[in-house]
Formats: structure tokens, sequence, C-alpha cells
């Protein structure tokens, strides 16, 4: 941290042992923030509407406009967004280092036309076909909750920047695109994202996305089958041969782990014409950079097995092009990073032990460490994320409040 600019400012400065008791979150409030925050659409690159609910309620609360900012991380993003990453930056009133809470705004495309509904400890959508929006409305809850709380009651607390970022569904592209200067320096990041509150996720693993142009022969399927080279075919062949050796699905070899899979395939506009063109998008993940890089190389040679396979009658065969980029790195915190202990304390606080696990989806928390901020991520109480069946488990997304708000007060420890 830097050194103060004003003696005036120093005196507004208390030390962190003036605060008696942890402080409690209003949970009624907190219910219904989420409630109203998971029924509001707002998927990828799409999220204007729901940063501008918590914009209007940080206002309400008593922030100054001069407090919160945003950035032009959806300028940068591979698909131009409605608003970058959404801040809230107060200076403290006690010294400490400034702390980082963060959560992502936008969901999954399912989560579009979500209708919250509550049964008993349990909320989901009462729309059958849409998920319910809590990965990660239930994020954005806890650190808006927390910040009404400071500002409404005028809570000691260190110095602070909450943050929502966009885009995290489609390869953490907000956290990616940060402009870092919109966080004010935190040394101490803690995350919120999907699972339980108690599980510190303090590692995750590094994902490579892919784009696979096949290119074939077209001809007649009926009059001149022979003389086409089927584009459809070299995809079908190189996808059984990476299933048939292992290297799609769930890898393991030699001690080393990952996974890879073909999630998109478009190509084709009639049965009676041998398909020229097909197009892929497949990936690669693994905590060991080394060993995704061997699954990539392996996927990339099936695909130019199988074009050199297939041929016409006059030996012909088809090309492949392959282009593909790394959306995140791995990462892995030591459980003596400050980040991890000061939110262990905190779930101690409590009365809850915590529990270290290593992700292997990506979360914002890999590009912020890759920006130099080690962050831990926290859940909020989600059950099976990016599906209709979704739900939100309320004792624990209230778990997560209070947890959020002793992070935001400096008040683990009490």
């Amino acid at each position: 941290m830097g050194k103060r600019k004003s003696n005036q400012r120093n005196s507004r400065i208390q030390p962190a042992a003036s605060i008696d008791e942890p402080h409690e979150p209003d949970l009624a409030r907190a219910f219904d923030l989420v409630m109203q925050l998971m029924a509001i659409p707002g998927k990828t690159a799409q999220e204007r509407q729901v940063a501008d609910f918590i914009t209007e309620h940080l206002r309400k609360a008593g922030a100054p406009a001069s407090a919160i900012h945003t950035d032009s991380a959806h300028r940068r993003t591979p698909v131009p967004g409605q608003i970058g990453n959404l801040a809230l930056r107060l200076p403290g009133t006690m010294r400490a280092p400034r702390r980082l809470l963060s959560a992502h705004l936008d969901t999954v495309p399912i989560c579009v036309g979500s209708q919250p509904v509550r049964e008993g400890e349990l909320v989901r959508s009462a729309n059958p076909k849409s998920g319910l929006g809590a990965d990660n409305r239930a994020g954005c809850a806890v650190l808006l909750c927390a910040a009404i709380e400071i500002l409404t009651r005028k809570l000691p607390h260190p110095p602070l920047t909450f943050c929502w970022f966009v885009q995290e569904e489609t390869g953490l592209n907000g956290s990616r695109h940060l402009t870092k200067s919109l966080l004010a320096n935190p040394q101490l990041a803690f995350n919120f994202d999907g699972g339980a509150p108690t599980k510190l996720t303090i590692g995750a693993t590094g994902g490579y996305r892919m784009l696979i142009e096949i290119e074939g022969i077209a001809s007649h399927a009926g009059g001149a089958p022979e003389a086409g080279v089927s584009a459809i075919a070299i995809a079908s062949l190189a996808i059984a041969d990476l299933h048939q050796s292992g290297w799609h699905g769930d890898i393991a070899r030699d001690g080393k782990h990952g996974t890879s899979n073909v999630g998109y395939i478009s190509g084709g506009e009639a049965t009676n014409v041998v398909t020229d063109h097909v197009t892929l998008k497949a990936e690669a993940r693994s905590h060991d950079p080394k060993f995704r890089k061997r699954i990539i190389r392996e996927m990339e040679q099936a695909f130019q097995r199988a074009a050199k396979e297939v041929r016409n009658m006059d030996g012909e065969c088809g090309k492949v092009k392959i282009t593909g980029h790394l959306d995140y790195e791995s990462f892995l915190l030591k459980t003596t990073e400050p980040c991890v202990d000061v939110a262990g304390q905190a779930i101690r606080s409590i009365g809850e032990e915590p529990q270290h696990a290593i992700a292997n989806g990506g979360v914002d928390a890999n590009w912020l460490t890759a920006h130099g901020i080690p962050a831990v991520t926290l859940g909020c109480g989600q059950k099976y994320q990016h599906m209709v069946s979704e739900l939100l488990n309320v004792k624990e997304f209230e778990l997560a409040c209070r947890i959020g708000l002793r992070l935001a007060t400096a008040t683990e420890l009490k």
C-alpha cells in the first residue's frame, strides 16, 4: 500500500481492533435480492440489465456515483458486450490491506426465462425450460448484500473493492480482459461462484479451445458419390479415433489427467450432396500444461490422419485447418496463501470447517491469479449449475452472505 496523501484522511482511519463483534447481514433482504437477481435475464455479453440493478441498489444504499466504475473489457472480448466489468471502490475506515470480493454477472443461455420459486429450503425455476441462474446471481447477491450492509449501517471496514465480472461463462473473458486498475491493487481476493460456501477452491484447471475447419470435395451423393470427399466422414473418423484411443472425454495417461471434448459440429446443406465443409469446436483441459499440450497434439493428429484416409476415386483427400487459443491457465494456491487463510478463518468464525478443493473447470480466479492477484473461490449454495434442474440451497446461501460480510468487514477473527 502506498503512503496516505493527507493527514485529514489519516484522521478518519480506525485500527482494526476497534471492532468488537462480527456483523450479521439482513438475511431476509439478502434472499429478496437473490430472488430478484435470478429473475433478470443476462446471458453472456448481455449483462447490462443486471449491472443496472446492482448499480441502482448501491446508489440507494448511499454509494456515491464517484465510487462506482466500469471498464471497457466488453470491447476487447471475442463477442462484443453491452457493458464492462462493474466495480464499487470504498476507502477504508481502518488501516488494512485492500480486499477484493468478486462474482460474475452473466448466466448461461438456458437460464434466460428463470422464474425463481422457493420450496422449503431450496429455490428452483418454475419455468421447466429454464435453469435457475443461481450461477452466479447468488454470488452477485452475496457481494451486493455485503456492500449494502456496510453502506447503510456505516460499518467499519478495510479498503474494499467489489467487482462484478462480465462474460465468465464463455471463457472467463471479463476477468481476462480486465483493466487491472479498476480493482485498485487489492492484497486479498475472494471470488464467489458455484458450490458450497465452505468449499475453498484453491486451484483450477487450464483450458484450451480449438476451431477445426474440414474441407472436403462436393459431389452428387447419388450420381457420383465416388467423386466426393465427405467432410462429415473425416470428422466422424477423427472423433471415433479419439474415442477408441482414449483421447476423448476423461483422459488418464502415465499418472497425468485431463479432459477433451468435441462440443460443436456443423456442416452440410442437403442429403443429396457429399458435404464439402464441416466446422467443429473442441476443447482440452488439464491442470498440467504439458499434458494439456499432449492432448491437443493427439486431437490435431487424429483429424490430420482422418483427412488423409478419406479419398475419392482420383485419390484426392480433404484438408484440415485447426486454430486454437488458451482460454485460461491452470493455477494452484498454497494453503498458506493469505487469502486462503483468511477465508478459512471466516468460515470457522461461523462454526463451520473449510474444505480445500481443486476445480476441473475455470473460474475468474484463474485470471485474477494470472494478473498477480491470488484469489480463493467460495461457493454460494448453487447445485446442478447449467441445468434446468439447477437449485439454490437457501441455508448455504445465507452462510455465504455471513462469510461475505465478515470478509468485507475484516471480522473473521472475532
